[in-house]
């Protein structure tokens, strides 16, 4: 006897993207499709849906305008958007309104998209097994607190299932897929948190940003698999690169940002060749084809008692980055961020 697949509406106002995430989508569930906020809320009304999958972007109603209505109306169906980039503010506000349980990069990666749809049907199917854990439980204790005891286990241990699940998913929140870094969301945090305790503790601090040079000709000459390959490769040298005390996360396509603690001109000059050099030294091999690749560094440095925010960090390492790339790339600078200047009196 077949297990019934889980029911998921996808919401998407782009006309080629519902048939494409369908046919994707099909084996693994009862995949019903809307194209408007309008018409999801029709298929709600007319029958019972596990999980929902929107759009942020869309007409008239946006994705978290949606979810929001659905948890109100619909509070046992699995929320999930689909957001750019450049939408994150709009994620940030779904989670809020609309208690989203994931929200999905577009544009998104297969087998990320799937294990993603794969946990919710799982938090979905646990939690309907606790609604009715809970249910036999009421009447149970009617009868026998032999039955009690034992339903009650088995409530523990689906909680206890949920609770992992749940913590696997904020995880995957900040990780990157591809190379399992932090992602460009958790390496902001991490940034600003360091740039407070560097303005509070006069610490120094290093950020440098790491660029793959030429990286479409990677993509050319071994296609998307190889680049992708490439990148992950590349994660664990950089990982190997920097010390423990420091941080590495992919932030973009080929670009990576570290974030070295406690490191000044010296140190930053120091990691930076180590990471240049180690990445250029290190032939990566795929498909018994040795890719030889360079990157690109630029870091910026805030010494002790040179108090820093974010975007001028940020701005100071893309200009080094820039610099490194313009003067032939394979190759690091070094942005030292200078006091402010005090007008005399």
């Amino acid at each position: 006897m077949s297990v019934p697949k889980n029911s998921l509406l996808v919401v998407d106002d782009e006309p080629y993207i519902l048939p494409t995430l369908a046919a994707l989508l099909g084996r693994d569930f009862e995949v019903v499709t809307a194209d408007s906020a309008e018409s999801a809320k029709k298929v709600f009304a007319s029958r019972p849906l596990d999980i929902v999958l929107t759009d942020q972007k869309m007409p008239s109603v946006t994705g978290t305008e949606l979810l929001e209505w659905a948890r109100l109306n619909y509070p046992n169906t699995v929320r999930l958007l689909m957001t750019g980039f450049s939408e994150l503010e709009d994620a940030v506000q779904a989670i809020n309104r609309g208690h989203v349980y994931h929200y999905l990069m577009k544009p998104w990666r297969t087998e990320a998209l799937l294990q993603v749809l794969r946990n919710a049907a799982e938090k979905f199917t646990l939690e309907r097994k606790r609604d009715q854990l809970l249910d036999e439980l009421r009447e149970l204790n009617r009868e026998l607190e032999r039955r009690v005891t034992e339903r009650t286990r088995e409530l523990e241990e689906a909680n206890l299932l949920l609770q992992q699940r749940t913590r696997e998913l904020e995880r995957l929140a900040l990780t990157d897929p591809l190379t399992g870094l932090f992602n460009r969301r958790a390496m902001d945090e991490l940034a600003r948190f360091e740039l407070k305790r560097h303005n509070r503790y006069a610490n120094p601090l290093s950020l440098g940003l790491v660029d793959v040079d030429h990286f479409k000709q990677i993509n050319t000459a071994f296609l998307l698999t190889g680049g992708d390959e490439a990148l992950k490769a590349l994660a664990l040298i950089l990982t190997s690169s920097i010390r423990e005390v420091d941080s590495v996360g992919r932030i973009g396509g080929e670009e990576f940002l570290v974030i070295a603690r406690e490191t000044g001109d010296e140190g930053a000059t120091v990691l930076a060749e180590r990471i240049r050099s180690t990445v250029a030294e290190t032939p990566i091999y795929y498909h018994g084809q040795a890719i030889h690749i360079t990157v690109s560094v630029g870091f910026a440095v805030a010494e002790a008692g040179v108090v820093a925010e974010y975007p001028d960090i940020s701005e100071a390492s893309a200009v080094a980055l820039a610099s490194a790339k313009s003067k032939g790339r394979n190759r690091f600078e070094i942005n030292r961020l200078q006091p402010p200047v005090v007008a005399p009196c």
